[in-house]
């Protein structure tokens, strides 16, 4: 999955957003599922690929099978604004 902001789908980007509004979770594992308004997203594929891709991660360390709020890594926050990355 692409970080860039135009090669993102309407999908992915409504999971960016209700990540960044404090609505979803994830489950930690090696492929970790998001729920939103504690409701299963209806795209696990999709919520893998932002995980896989650096997008998203959970606030806080928690045992493989249980939930923890999910949040915006800065590479995520930079995907949804559309701000290019900046160099290091």
């Amino acid at each position: 999955m692409s970080t860039d902001p135009n090669a993102l789908s309407r999908r992915a980007i409504a999971m960016l957003k209700a990540i960044a509004d404090g609505r979803a979770e994830l489950r930690c594992s090696c492929e970790p599922d998001l729920r939103v308004d504690g409701l299963p997203c209806c795209d696990q594929s999709t919520a893998h690929d932002l995980a896989r891709a650096g997008l998203v991660k959970a606030t806080r360390l928690v045992a493989p099978g249980q939930w923890a709020p999910a949040e915006l890594t800065d590479a995520g926050h930079r995907a949804l604004t559309g701000f290019p990355a900046t160099a290091a």
